[in-house]
């Protein structure tokens, strides 16, 4: 074997792996160049913490991979490897077998993905295979490991009679939930012989005992690096549930000196059920680097991830302020030494946090006190209970059906929720902000454009609204939500297209006697020129002669 044969497979042009389609939205391959520059990072790291020693000529260090795929990250470090232990291990045929027994280690993730990632770094699809550049492996898997498992279903309340592969009469639940990773089990009971998508890293009570069983009990692993999957289906696949969290917390859970991964970005100020997580990951000061791509597509081309795409490295020995990088339009801002619990939620842009501490430090209450709660009068989207036609003492319903904003009727003694609120004079502000035009093209109008309701009125899901006692009062809301400045300050917490609640939680209130403009606010608030345009560079003007 040589060295223009070993590991040929990288070096062609073009790269193979960087012509693989996706599987979903859900597994996600990683392209070679962002494996690389996260590969960069950990090396940086060790040099600095090493006396500038290379950690790829270090015959001791291993390297995990728990949800590999195509196999890019092992891939890429056995080159790495190769390279870096020529002196150290001169036989290429023994240098090559080492790192490979040794030092590099998967998880794969489905069937497809384990003969995928065997033939990405061992040049077979079996670890003994007779084309394989490992020669020391007496089994298939060699250290790439690969094994169908099924949810652990809980919580179900239908139930089925039927039989166990005994012919034994048992009763089985069908829409439990597995206890593990949330999945439901109404979508992924799919039978056997059919890929689960229960993942091996995050489906066991002990982690350490597990990887123990794999690779051995004495196995402590220095690097844990991948691109792990991202969501689950819903019922009815209108609500995906995330879980790349779980597998982050796993990997914390074997202590590497380094983890690095790519996720989601919506962690951030969002996502379904990543409270908690986000509360860990801006305490943890052991995050050395943080690289965030308000886009994806500009790591993941084909792929669309909504509020984009970011990787970490986590230093076991670091406990300091993170530098968070962020890449946009092909654009570096950063790195720039933040500590990543300033606020609850991760302010993205560091330049627009001078701005935020100039308003937060007036101290003045959130407009969002006058701002009615998701579902405030009880009413989903879909709401069909009202007619068209006003009959005596009916009060006006809105509704936004097929995008497209309506108005019904409504007998007043149908409103049983938040029924104090009918009377008040209500700025209509669409739950559903401007999608992800700002993830395209860096400009943004943030909200949709509002609507003035008179009293008395109610509304569907589809809105929110601010309510206050006139209409003089509701048209200088009206004033303020269309400023720049407004929509500036809702952008820093709204990482999705949904416009909660909690996304208007830094505006702040002010008297409702006037007409806003963002001159008036940016002298108020003693916003700077440069700011100003920085504002105006990424907030786009809206136009309210139809609102």
């Amino acid at each position: 074997m040589t060295d223009q044969v070993a590991f040929s497979l990288r070096n062609r042009n073009p790269d193979v792996l960087t012509c693989i389609a996706n599987l979903s939205n859900d597994e996600v391959f990683t392209p070679p160049e962002l494996a690389s520059q996260m590969l960069d990072l950990v090396a940086d790291a060790w040099a600095g913490a090493n006396g500038g020693s290379v950690i790829w000529a270090d015959k001791s260090v291993t390297f995990l991979d728990p949800f590999t795929k195509s196999g890019v990250f092992l891939r890429e470090i056995t080159a790495r490897l190769t390279e870096g232990l020529k002196y150290e291990i001169p036989d290429l045929n023994e240098r090559v077998d080492h790192i490979l027994t040794k030092q590099v280690f998967g998880i794969a993730i489905t069937q497809l993905t384990a003969m995928l990632a065997r033939r990405s770094v061992y040049c077979s699809k079996s670890a003994n295979g007779e084309h394989s550049v490992a020669k020391s492996f007496t089994n298939t898997d060699g250290n790439i490991w690969f094994e169908p498992l099924e949810h652990s279903w809980a919580g179900a309340t239908e139930f089925v009679e039927t039989a166990d592969t005994d012919g034994n009469p048992v009763r089985r639940g069908i829409n439990g939930r597995c206890s593990y990773c949330g999945a439901s089990q109404t979508t992924l009971d799919r039978g056997a012989g059919l890929e689960t998508h229960a993942y091996a890293f995050i489906h066991t009570d002990n982690i350490k005992a597990r990887i123990a069983e794999l690779f051995g009990a004495d196995m402590q692993f220095d690097v844990i690096i991948g691109n792990p999957p991202y969501q689950l289906q819903s019922d009815g696949g209108t609500r995906d549930i995330p879980i790349y969290h779980h597998f982050v917390e796993q990997a914390k859970q074997l202590a590497p000196r380094y983890l690095a991964m790519v996720i989601p970005s919506r962690w951030m100020a969002g996502g379904l059920g990543l409270a908690e997580f986000r509360e860990t990951m801006l305490s943890d000061t052991c995050i050395r680097e943080l690289v965030d791509y308000p886009n994806a597509a500009e790591v993941f081309p084909s792929v669309g991830i909504n509020g984009g795409a970011c990787y970490f490295l986590r230093d076991a020995s670091h406990d300091g302020p993170c530098n968070v990088t962020t890449v946009r339009g092909g654009h570096t801002i950063g790195p720039m030494a933040r500590s990543l619990n300033e606020f609850d939620v991760l302010v993205r842009d560091a330049r627009s946090l001078t701005i935020l501490r100039k308003v937060l430090e007036k101290g003045e209450p959130s407009i969002n006190k006058i701002l009615a709660r998701d579902k405030e009068f009880g009413w989903t989207s879909n709401f069909d209970g009202f007619h068209d036609v006003q009959q005596p003492g009916d009060v006006a319903l809105y509704y936004i059906r097929s995008m497209k904003r309506g108005k019904g009727f409504i007998e007043r003694e149908q409103v049983t929720k938040s029924a104090h609120l009918v009377d008040t004079w209500k700025l209509l502000v669409p739950k559903v902000g401007s999608g992800r035009e700002r993830e395209r093209s860096g400009v943004d109008l943030v909200l949709g454009p509002p609507l003035v309701a008179p009293s008395p009125s109610v509304c569907t899901q589809s809105f929110l609204f601010f309510y206050l006692d006139s209409e003089d009062q509701v048209r200088s809301v009206k004033s303020y939500y269309a400023t720049r400045f407004f929509r500036f300050l809702v952008s820093l917490r709204k990482i999705t297209q949904d416009a909660t609640h909690s996304t208007y939680t830094w505006v702040p209130m002010q008297p409702w006697d006037r007409t806003w403009t963002d001159a008036d606010l940016y002298e108020k608030y003693g916003i700077d020129d440069e700011e100003q345009g920085f504002i105006e560079s990424i907030i786009r003007p809206m136009d309210l002669s139809d609102a």
